[in-house]
């Protein structure tokens, strides 16, 4: 099973949107893969979790995160072979990591833990919290948005993670987001310089 949380090589560079709940980083996915003509990968812990409150109305326990982590790691693996030099991924094992910790007393799965480290991304966009908080069903921390994104920097600041911290408007996030990743196509930036 651990193999399964594995990256898979591709020659393309991966690119992971990573912040609090409701901080644009689905828009700015779609948006970004539709302006360099590629694929994005979907959340995949989102549409678990939907399925499982919509058939259940249960919320997510720690033992979802392994079947989680799974699904994020398939369709990631998935859409590499089919990305067009850049792959947007809309979360990533480390943002599993930095949730799983936050619920439940700073636990998570050894195996999540190992591949959120070992899986290799160019670059993290780090979204702040300046835009407007929207409730659903699974969104349960408007009240905490400062404590959870300086968890998610605090993850990757320890892990030596190079990320961008993008803020503003979505309007001024993308093209914050589109010269960032044109400069590492065109090997512009030096990987892990932010």
């Amino acid at each position: 099973m651990e193999e399964k949380f594995k990256q898979k090589p591709g020659n393309i560079v991966k690119i992971v949107l990573f912040g609090p709940e409701s901080t644009g980083k689905t828009t700015l996915a779609k948006s970004l893969a539709a302006h360099f003509n590629t694929k994005w990968v979907p959340e995949y812990m989102r549409a678990y979790l939907e399925a499982k409150w919509n058939t259940k109305k249960e919320l997510c326990t720690k033992e979802d995160l392994p079947i989680i982590a799974e699904g994020q790691m398939k369709e990631e693996n998935q859409l590499t072979l089919h990305a067009n030099k850049v792959l947007f991924c809309d979360t990533n094992l480390l943002e599993i990591k930095v949730y799983s910790e936050a619920y439940y007393n700073g636990y998570c799965d050894p195996k999540i833990e190992k591949y959120a480290l070992e899986n290799n991304y160019e670059l993290y966009f780090l979204t702040y919290i300046d835009v407007p908080w929207e409730e659903d069903v699974l969104r349960d921390k408007p009240n905490e948005r400062e404590a959870m994104f300086k968890r998610f920097k605090n993850a990757l600041d320890t892990y030596n993670k190079p990320y961008f911290v993008l803020k503003g408007n979505l309007e001024t996030r993308l093209k914050q987001a589109i010269n960032q990743v044109e400069k590492i196509l065109k090997n512009d930036r030096p990987y892990g310089s932010r």
